[in-house]
């Protein structure tokens, strides 16, 4: 875990996982808290923590895709396409992230 921490790719697996967990509790328990049982409190609390998860993973995401050279055709956007869906992030961290050797 301490591994995490230290390299870029590591700190952006990370914010991917949190930014995954956040995604999906807005959608699959926030929104319909705030449509099916009008208790928007959730989604207030929610939302705002999400978007600054997505705002940190996509400059992060930029930023170590820059890095480690990585060729926007082939790889950026997948990273980038996995914030918007849900459990996204959790596939490119198994498939394409945890593959990458972590540099410190």
């Amino acid at each position: 875990m301490q591994n995490l921490f230290s390299s870029s790719v590591g700190r952006l697996r990370i914010l991917g996982f949190l930014e995954g967990i956040s995604l999906l509790v807005l959608v699959f328990v926030a929104v319909p808290l705030k449509y099916y049982a009008q208790n928007p409190a959730l989604t207030k609390l929610i939302g705002p923590i999400h978007g600054g998860l997505f705002l940190l993973f996509v400059i992060n995401t930029l930023s170590v895709g820059i890095e480690q050279n990585w060729r926007f055709k082939t790889t950026t956007w997948k990273v980038l396409l996995a914030c918007v869906v849900p459990f996204g992030t959790f596939y490119v961290d198994r498939y394409i992230l945890s593959r990458i050797p972590m540099k410190s």
